[in-house]
């Protein structure tokens, strides 16, 4: 069932920038097969997203149903972008299991995609596929890719995760990414979607605000942090982490998130949500599979801008041209 989330910063906002327009819809909540409910007529002009949750295993066709199911939920709904998370195509007990359930872009898996975003007429943020390498015969390591297709079907733009996951946090699973993963070389310019400008990042990227700033200096107006977060620092920073990084950039911030036990050996978070640029939670999921939507309102992501000009106020004589574009 569709819920609708409210702004508890209006009266606080409404002070701080007199005369500032602040859209009475932000986003709306969905379990895994939501039933319509009427919208109000001003909202339907601000694009809508679908930011999808689910509990990848090591069963890719079965990921695969699990995912195409909400995709064609979200369209069904009217969204214009749908969002999967980190993993979406399958999430191993081992790092030989990870490595022979890699597929090259060019595989079916990704295959099957194109023919969904095209069956479904919108645009898909594929937040991270373990991606063999052209080189992969020479390294038998793969990448972490975040794929974003068109209505078409067709790759826009292409991420490979440039900060690696290499922890070991008491009471969560040891994660060593580099030992068969390789960084990313370089970020990717922000690409123009249906609902804006999306910068791409990779969950362990978003505690590294240098990348955030970067996207955000070179036009970003949403930023995306598919992920697949434990449970320890799940409760502890990924809220924490995803509005900062909202605030900070004064952009969107759309995370989607796996959920959930995958096998014995590991589970995540969830709670995957959509920030706004004043650091708002504006939709969410609730704990198991299913779907959130939230409405992207660039006028107010740009009235915000304008009322609070943090990034004119920058100092770089200070600190050095921090988050200045690489790419």
């Amino acid at each position: 069932m569709l819920g609708f989330i409210t702004r508890p910063h209006h009266q606080l906002l409404s002070l701080l920038c007199p005369g500032l327009r602040i859209p009475r819809l932000s986003g709306l909540c969905a379990q895994p097969r939501p039933r319509p409910m009427a919208i109000s007529s001003s909202s339907w002009e601000l694009p809508l997203v679908a930011v999808c949750q689910v509990t990848s295993t090591p069963d890719k066709q079965q990921n695969f149903k699990t995912c195409a199911e909400l995709v064609r939920e979200a369209a069904r709904l009217g969204a214009c972008l749908a969002f999967l998370p980190e993993a979406f195509d399958f999430i191993a007990r081992d790092t030989a299991e990870t490595l022979r359930l890699s597929e090259p872009l060019g595989g079916n898996l990704l295959g099957e995609y194109t023919q969904l975003a095209r069956e479904c007429g919108l645009w898909l943020s594929l937040g991270g596929l373990h991606e063999r390498s052209q080189d992969w015969e020479q390294t038998q390591k793969i990448y972490n890719c975040h794929v974003l297709l068109n209505s078409k079907g067709s790759i826009v733009a292409t991420y490979r995760k440039t900060h690696l996951c290499d922890v070991d946090i008491p009471g969560q699973e040891p994660m060593h990414e580099s030992n068969f993963t390789i960084p990313g070389p370089s970020l990717e310019s922000p690409i123009s979607t249906p609902a804006g400008k999306i910068g791409l990042a990779i969950c362990y990227d978003m505690r590294f605000p240098e990348l955030s700033l970067a996207l955000a200096h070179a036009g970003a107006e949403i930023l995306t942090y598919p992920s697949a977060f434990g449970s320890v620092t799940g409760p502890a920073h990924w809220e924490v982490l995803l509005r900062a990084r909202a605030i900070e950039t004064q952009c969107y911030v759309v995370a989607a998130a796996q959920c959930g036990r995958h096998h014995e050996k590991r589970s995540s978070y969830g709670h995957s949500m959509v920030v706004d640029p004043w650091g708002t939670v504006v939709a969410r999921c609730s704990e198991g599979p299913g779907l959130c939507l939230a409405r992207i309102d660039l006028n107010f992501l740009q009235q915000l801008r304008q009322h609070l000009p943090v990034f004119q106020h920058r100092r770089p004589d200070l600190y050095g041209n921090l988050g200045h574009p690489q790419f």
